[in-house]
């Protein structure tokens, strides 16, 4: 089975050495112990004949409980990460206030064979983090959109939101 596609938005702030993103600590108890490499663009899978900046809007609201700013949106492009998963990013400028983060939830049998189903955050914390820190922070599959941020600042298709 090929895996659904993927959508989402990195909001980033500031300038050159000051440059923030925000990222996403996944949530659920896989995640919950772990920090580098445990945080991901916001994002989320979209079902064929959506469009993936539609999707990509969505997921940002609906993992973080707040709409992405209403910019000029630029085109980060598509990665196949290590999971087989196609992901598609967009970067946007803007702030979002991480206290204020609300995300959606979803439910699995918890503990494993309890036959009990338990309900987690999709997103457990949010952050402003540093393009160097945001490296170590970042799932692997997702960093090169780090580098196609500040690859061309004024590169990719910019698309309004």
């Amino acid at each position: 089975m090929v895996p659904k596609p993927s959508a989402g938005v990195l909001l980033h702030r500031g300038e050159g050495d000051a440059q923030q993103v925000l990222l996403a600590h996944m949530g659920g108890p896989f995640w919950v112990n772990k920090d580098d490499g445990a945080w991901s663009i916001p994002k989320g899978e979209y079902d064929p004949g959506e469009d993936p900046f539609s999707a990509a809007r969505r997921e940002f609201e609906e993992e973080l409980g707040s709409p992405p700013p209403l910019a000029v949106y630029r085109a980060l492009g598509s990665i196949t990460v290590p999971s087989g998963k196609l992901v598609t990013v967009w970067a946007v400028e803007g702030d979002f206030d991480v206290s204020a983060a609300i995300s959606n939830t979803f439910e699995i049998e918890w503990p494993p064979r309890s036959g009990r189903l338990t309900s987690f955050p999709e997103v457990d914390r949010v952050d402003w983090f540093t393009l160097e820190v945001a490296r170590t922070k970042l799932v692997r599959g997702q960093q090169a959109f780090l580098d196609r941020l500040v690859a061309d600042p004024g590169a990719g298709s910019p698309r309004a939101g």
